[in-house]
């Protein structure tokens, strides 16, 4: 099936440009101001953005073992509603895909279910226990994405020096939660004003960053691409500036939250803004913003972790860390930043697509013609009021509940199909 786009825009340097676009056979055939040629199908975008279609390396689908939070099915539409085409879901499942079995398994269950791309990473040990180390090859033949013991931070310098020995040899990436476990002392907060106001054990920043500390040391030993999740400190941002100017091939990602968010917004005992890391100082949040923006940080990936709803009213204590972000993670960043703060539209939209693509060396997140046709059409001027229950996301644990924004994508397309589309004029699509 041939899929037209009409009458969009496009930002190219700066500035927006008209643009049409046909698809043939699930990639982009032609992109221009105008498009003379007929198809199957034409969508008339009415003057709104044209993107590629985001990606995201850093999500939860919980399936197997944690549908009541979420599902691959429902997971994957959350994505398309928020215009992400691609999503690498972490291996925090029950079972683990620490094997080449569950991994396969996974694969077909993916292959029926999701409406957008999914690419499962692998974890770094069995069960992500850190005791015993998985067969890479095996995995990377049945189609691992990368490695990771995502939520739990590899604590034996000598297991993740082993693994980042074996992602080496087969051209893999290694991705750290990096917390050392013998300083988080039972933490669910920042330790810092937010802890010692809510009379609760908080987390310091030193967690995570003699983690990353080492883990850069133990990636230039090993020739290693190591890939940073969810930075929340300025003394991690400086340790992952330090490696790069060193030459040492580390990459790292923020999340929408840590740079629109800090501690002073946990007001009281509410787990909807518990995620880990937490919510650090004013400074660690802008320690974030000037690493993205001088490229310290190369992308942002959403952590969308989704729990159910009697997990996240147990407390900051008691409940889960996480929260969910695939379907407000543009218009926010777009709202705050771009209209807000007067940030480039083009680099909010290549931290989203371009950028976490060449991170893991992948062919989206581009308008070029011949790459496969993913896009989101965003409509940039309607605001709108974050209802966390018209989430279509299992999970409602959001914090930007009753937040205002614009940046909505109205239409989202995966290998020419469309899978999520909304608010266009019937008589615009024919």
């Amino acid at each position: 099936m041939s899929l037209i786009i009409k009458n969009a825009k496009r930002v190219e340097d700066g500035v927006f440009v008209n643009c049409e676009v046909l698809i043939k056979k699930g990639r982009i055939e032609k992109v221009a101001e105008t498009v003379n040629e007929t198809a199957d199908q034409t969508i008339d975008a009415e003057g709104q953005l044209l993107a590629p279609g985001f990606v995201d390396v850093h999500i939860h689908l919980r399936e197997p073992g944690g549908e009541a939070k979420e599902t691959i099915a429902t997971g994957t539409r959350a994505a398309a509603k928020g215009g992400f085409t691609t999503v690498c879901a972490m291996p925090n499942t029950r079972p683990v895909p620490d094997h080449e079995d569950t991994l396969n398994t996974l694969n077909k269950k993916i292959e029926k279910d999701a409406v957008v791309r999914v690419l499962p990473y692998a974890s770094i040990t069995t069960r992500q226990l850190g005791k015993e180390m998985v067969d890479f090859e095996s995995l990377n033949e049945a189609g691992a994405f990368a490695f990771t013991d995502d939520g739990v931070g590899v604590q034996e310098a000598g297991m993740m020096y082993e693994a980042m020995l074996e992602a080496s040899r087969l051209n893999k990436t290694v991705v750290a939660h990096c917390e050392d476990n013998s300083l988080v002392n039972n933490g669910v907060v920042h330790e810092g004003d937010v802890s010692r106001r809510l009379s609760v054990p908080g987390i310091p920043n030193i967690a995570e960053s003699v983690h990353i500390a080492r883990d850069v040391l133990l990636a230039e030993a090993a020739n290693c691409h190591y890939h940073v999740c969810h930075v929340s400190t300025k003394e991690s941002v400086r340790v992952i500036r330090d490696a790069k100017k060193a030459g040492i091939h580390v990459t790292a990602e923020v999340t929408p939250h840590h740079l629109l968010l800090n501690e002073d917004d946990v007001k009281e005992d509410d787990a909807f803004f518990k995620m880990n890391p937490p919510l650090r100082s004013k400074e660690d949040q802008q320690a974030l913003i000037d690493g993205l923006l001088d490229g310290t940080l190369d992308c942002i990936a959403t952590d969308h972790a989704p729990h159910t709803e009697e997990e996240k009213q147990s407390g900051l204590i008691h409940s889960p860390f996480g929260i969910t972000g695939l379907e407000t993670a543009f218009p926010l960043l777009y709202t705050h930043f771009v209209e807000g703060k007067g940030w480039s539209l083009e680099g909010l939209v290549e931290w989203l697509t371009v950028k976490p693509s060449r991170v893991f060396n992948l062919p989206y997140g581009t308008l070029d013609e011949g790459a496969p046709a993913d896009l989101t059409v965003i409509n940039l001027t309607e605001e709108r009021t974050i209802n966390r229950m018209d989430l279509v996301s299992k999970g409602k644990n959001t914090p930007f509940h009753e937040k205002k924004a614009k940046g909505w994508p109205v239409v989202t397309i995966v290998n020419g199909e469309i899978v999520w589309e909304e608010n266009l004029n019937e008589a615009a699509r024919t």
